[in-house]
């Protein structure tokens, strides 16, 4: 029996709203143009206000999203289950590792169906610290709960299964990337001038291969001077792996890189680009990857968990192997020294390949349909 008169309501938690903002606005919008009450749980940023114009309903989560201390996890835990006890929404998204955990846990004592979206492992999930061992007992217990848990790329979900992290295997899901509005990230032809622009994108982390890129472009430079290298994305964030101001500008008093600082809308840096480049060591399914392929971009990226979903060596990109400045150095020269029509065509192949896979549209229609089966409501 359908509740079609019933008002939904859905929650989205994040250990950051930007997240939410730049990665499901699609989701958004379809949700509150239906008349759904959307609930935005994260720490408070920049992106409270346009997610409010959208329509969403922001409540400001405590979150140490890199800390350790049980303390403060038992403080987003509790005010999860108060939230949800409160305003008791029909269906939870989880996303990120702190929300998947503790919001898992928290849907259930308040009787609540949730998702356990799992948009990346992170590099350090695979290594053998004792953090890392003790997320994964929290995983495998928290992961009894939710109704489904998606994952964004096969590597992910064969990591969770050959560590016996699901309770329940057939709950799990495939979303295959959190799509591209192929409308708003259009083609847009190569550039067509005397120097050719490789561009990275993201917040400026050693995990994303920052440092494997900075040598690379050392070793370039001088053989191909009409090359240049450049960074966009936050410096000094919260994170481990964090690069700081200080080390970009040595970059830039070498003359290596050049640095953008930060931007709303990087679309219009990618269509002044000829190569978007990523090498990172582990990702869930790169956004910058799949926008920039939209748009036309040869990339080149890390042959690792996700990038390789997105990038199909040889076909609009190439791939490298991982923390090797060497060999990334040999692809971005590659890249440099294809013929023009050959990196066109990369670029024209990469857009059909977005559209066939990563198209907003399918993953908008994957949340209608998992929405309407746990609640009966429909969009």
């Amino acid at each position: 029996m359908t509740k079609e008169k019933s008002t939904l309501r859905i929650a989205l938690v994040c250990n950051t709203a930007w997240a939410i903002y730049t990665y499901r606005r699609g989701v958004l919008r379809m949700l509150t143009t239906r008349g759904a009450e959307v609930t935005i749980i994260a720490p408070r940023d920049r992106t409270f206000e346009p997610l409010i114009e959208m329509g969403c309903r922001c409540i400001e989560l405590p979150v140490a999203s890199k800390g350790t201390d049980p303390r403060e996890d038992l403080k987003t835990l509790a005010a999860l289950y108060r939230e949800y006890r409160a305003s008791r929404p029909h269906i939870v998204f989880h996303y990120t590792i702190k929300a998947n955990i503790y919001g898992s846990i928290a849907a259930m004592l308040a009787r609540v169906p949730s998702i356990a979206v799992t948009t990346g492992l992170g590099y350090t999930f695979i290594q053998k610290s004792r953090a890392a061992q003790i997320a994964k007992l929290m995983y495998r217990f928290a992961f009894r709960f939710p109704r489904e848990v998606w994952f964004l790329n096969k590597d992910d979900h064969h990591a969770f299964k050959h560590e016996n992290l699901l309770a329940h295997p057939d709950r799990a899901r495939r979303l295959h990337g959190e799509g591209v509005d192929l409308d708003e990230y259009a083609l847009e032809p190569l550039p067509a001038r005397e120097d050719f622009v490789f561009i990275l994108i993201g917040r400026l982390l050693w995990d994303k291969g920052v440092a494997e890129y900075v040598e690379a472009a050392r070793r370039l430079k001088p053989k191909f001077p009409h090359a240049r290298f450049q960074l966009l994305g936050p410096v000094g964030v919260d994170n481990p792996s964090a690069i700081s101001r200080t080390d970009v500008a040595g970059w830039e008093a070498e003359n290596i890189v050049e640095y953008l600082g930060e931007a709303s809308d990087v679309r219009p840096l990618v269509a002044a680009a000829d190569c978007v480049v990523l090498p990172s060591y582990r990702e869930g399914v790169p956004r910058t990857l799949m926008e920039a392929s939209a748009m036309g971009r040869p990339i080149v990226a890390t042959d690792v968990p996700g990038c390789r979903e997105v990038v199909e060596h040889g076909v609009n990109g190439l791939l490298c192997e991982v923390k090797s400045a060497d060999s990334l150095a040999q692809a971005l020269e590659r890249m440099l020294t294809l013929p023009a029509d050959e990196r066109a065509a990369m670029a024209q192949r990469g857009r059909e390949k977005v559209a066939r896979e990563f198209d907003e549209k399918n993953v908008v229609e994957r949340y209608k349909g998992t929405i309407h089966a746990i609640t009966g409501i429909s969009l």
